[in-house]
């Protein structure tokens, strides 16, 4: 059997027996792929930093149409060193690769969306807004789930100015002159359906002056996840982490505001002359 080249992005890897392991790979040229990597936990294997989460590189080795394929080797290897490094831009990019591998089906040839997962790890990598690059891969991503929301106009009367609400009813956006048609409808933060509507077209290269209010993220995030529940129906323990984690976050800051103010409150001034 031939030996195959292709650049390829690690998606995860697990132990498999003492010394070897699995190790899934999304590739640009044979789509997602589980390799066997013999020896993976071998002392000075040439391979190791090749296996790492958050890899890029030229992977090589045999592929065939069905089972398990074999890892011989790597190069040109790149990491993505911020993701792995910062423990929250890490859960953001855990979870769009978990997102990738619960898209596609093993094996199917789809370079179109390596190349925008490569574009998310980098804008992940070079410190742009975590939350922002994932709501913009969560959205255009509906379509590999056989989703496609209509964010574009009114599902009734096809007016393009909001504000907007979703209705499920519909399938799509109703404009305020029609919210009365759905009284079920999503009741969503217009701001966050603006942003939705923008981020489901957006490229990466227009996102470096959007700037969103924590409000704005938060209905954002559930207007997202009414998306995907609705629809999708996908629960992943990266997702959950990345809720759990911002609770943790809002508990850290407000303690810290509550004792700035203490302080500002308590501070006695200065005798008078």
């Amino acid at each position: 059997m031939e030996v195959a080249e292709t650049k390829g992005i690690i998606l995860f890897s697990r132990d498999y027996k003492e010394k070897d392991k699995l190790v899934k790979i999304f590739t640009e040229s044979y789509g997602k792929q589980m390799f066997y990597v013999k020896g993976a936990h071998r002392k000075n294997n040439p391979l190791a930093a090749a296996l790492l989460n958050f890899t890029e590189g030229v992977y090589f080795g045999t592929i065939p149409s069905e089972g398990l394929s074999f890892l011989n080797g790597a190069k040109e290897v790149k990491t993505f060193r911020h993701i792995q490094e910062d423990i929250f831009v890490t859960a953001y990019g855990t979870y769009i690769l978990n997102l990738v591998d619960a898209a596609i089906e093993d094996r199917l040839y789809d370079p179109q969306l390596y190349g925008f997962t490569h574009q998310s790890l980098m804008q992940l990598n070079n410190g742009v807004d975590p939350e922002v690059i994932t709501n913009i891969f969560e959205l255009q991503i509906l379509q590999r789930f056989g989703v496609t929301p209509q964010l574009d106009h009114c599902a009734v009367c096809g007016d393009r100015q909001g504000p907007f609400d979703y209705s499920s009813k519909f399938g799509g956006l109703l404009c305020q002159r029609h919210f009365d048609h759905d009284v079920h409808r999503y009741h969503a933060d217009p701001r966050a359906v603006h942003f939705a509507r923008l981020f489901m077209n957006i490229s990466y290269d227009q996102i470096n002056s959007i700037t969103l209010k924590t409000e704005t993220k938060q209905g954002l995030r559930q207007f997202i996840d009414q998306l995907y529940e609705e629809y999708v129906g996908l629960h992943l323990k990266s997702k959950r982490f990345i809720d759990q984690m911002q609770s943790w976050s809002q508990l850290m800051i407000e303690p810290r505001a509550d004792a700035e103010n203490t302080s500002k409150k308590d501070t006695p001034s200065a005798p008078e002359s």
